[in-house]
């Protein structure tokens, strides 16, 4: 086996995946996290698909389970808080059967490093700051500790990949900005409740979601359109909560209660819903996986199972060629990469759908969203976006 010993840049959903699969076929991975420890909070994902798949295959399923959250229904309503569309969520079973669940993505991301057992090493509070590449290996600064040298390095640090804008060069190269921003907070003892089910409210060109999770915390998601992308640091939490007063100030529905409960939140998060398009995934030593090369963006749904999906390729990759990096690389994109952009297409004529930008398309989406639950319609619908064309492949290891 050569190469063994890799850099893992990043702790979200693809970095502790493939940490897992490259330990179990044998190689020595290390995790670095820019943040002190792992992320609390955030949004929920809906989780599916191959993703799920690959979790099945971790073992994880239970423990999955056991914290998903009881949605049922997807309601949307008008500003005096009365339903005027949404659907139940078994209109999903003719195309998902049983293998769907909502989760935390803090939460997913936490089964997923907690298999790691404490058999990988993981460095906190830290990230790279310069890649040097050679014939042999990558010799790698960090902010905080001692340089080291690797065989490998993986970026798997989602939209801002640090990997990515060392060694491919600047975001602006690779992103494709959708028009829309996405931010979320959460709050404890919100008065409004609707348990089990998303709540939603929209004006043309802005959404806000809300949703109950068991331990009593409330958690919100809002959406805005925006035709430019706005000049705010991922880092200036001020800037962006001033952003999501001046957007959601109106006060309808329950958007005056919500906004007064934003100044007191330090878990927000904000970013704009984006993709990334990149020809190539690898250069030399490097390579990228998950939302560092093939964000589909926040709104498709399925980043997170993508996300696995593609560790669990490039681990086995590796894992077939014996280390023989560049072989594994050109395995791991000849048989992601196409399938990633047919994803990224279908999430990307979705985004319209999902955040109506007129009050006409508001209409139709509630009006489309109340058939939902005849199954031909919920196919033709969000069919494209729900399955999965492609089958995992199976590797020696296991």
């Amino acid at each position: 086996m050569r190469n063994r010993k890799i850099l893992i840049v990043g702790s979200g959903i693809a970095g502790p995946t493939l940490a897992y699969w490259l330990k179990r076929h044998g190689f020595e991975p290390t995790l670095v996290e820019r943040a002190p420890a792992l992320r609390r909070g955030g949004y929920v994902v809906d989780f599916w698909g191959i993703g799920y798949d690959v979790a099945e295959k971790m073992g994880l399923l239970p423990s999955l389970q056991e914290l998903r959250l009881p949605v049922d229904t997807v309601k949307l309503v008008n500003r005096r808080g009365k339903r005027s569309g949404g659907f139940g969520m078994k209109a999903l079973q003719s195309t998902l059967g049983d293998r769907y669940l909502s989760i935390l993505r803090s939460d997913l991301s936490r089964i997923i490093y907690d298999s790691l057992d404490g058999n990988v090493r993981t460095i906190f509070g830290d990230t790279v700051v310069q890649i040097d590449q050679s014939s042999s290996g990558i010799f790698v600064e960090f902010q905080h500790s001692p340089a080291e040298e690797f065989d490998l390095v993986i970026g798997a640090g989602g939209l801002h990949s640090r990997v990515r804008n060392l060694v491919f060069g600047p975001d602006s190269r690779f992103e494709k900005y959708l028009g829309y921003y996405a931010a979320s907070f959460s709050t404890d003892q919100y008065p409004h409740q609707d348990p089990n089910a998303f709540v939603s409210y929209s004006v043309p060109g802005r959404q806000v979601t809300r949703y109950s999770l068991q331990n009593g915390r409330t958690v919100f998601l809002f959406v805005f359109s925006s035709k430019e992308k706005l000049d705010i640091s991922p880092h200036d939490v001020q800037r962006q909560k001033d952003v999501l007063n001046r957007e959601f100030q109106s006060g309808e529905w329950e958007c005056g209660e919500i906004l007064s409960r934003l100044d007191a939140s330090s878990d927000i998060y904000f970013d704009p819903v984006s993709q990334i398009h990149m020809n190539a995934w690898s250069r030399k030593r490097a390579a990228l996986v998950g939302d560092s090369c093939g964000c589909p963006s926040l709104l498709a749904g399925q980043g997170s199972s993508l996300a696995m999906a593609g560790a669990y390729i490039l681990a086995g990759e590796l894992n077939r060629a014996r280390g023989e990096h560049q072989a594994a690389f050109a395995n791991y994109e000849r048989s992601f990469h196409p399938f990633i952009v047919r994803k990224q297409r279908a999430a990307a004529k979705f985004a319209g759908s999902f955040v109506p930008k007129t009050q006409i398309g508001i209409f139709v989406r509630n009006q489309v969203t109340r058939l939902i639950g005849l199954p031909f319609v919920a196919d033709l619908a969000m069919g494209p976006m729900l399955r999965d064309s492609i089958t995992l492949p199976t590797y020696d290891s296991q």
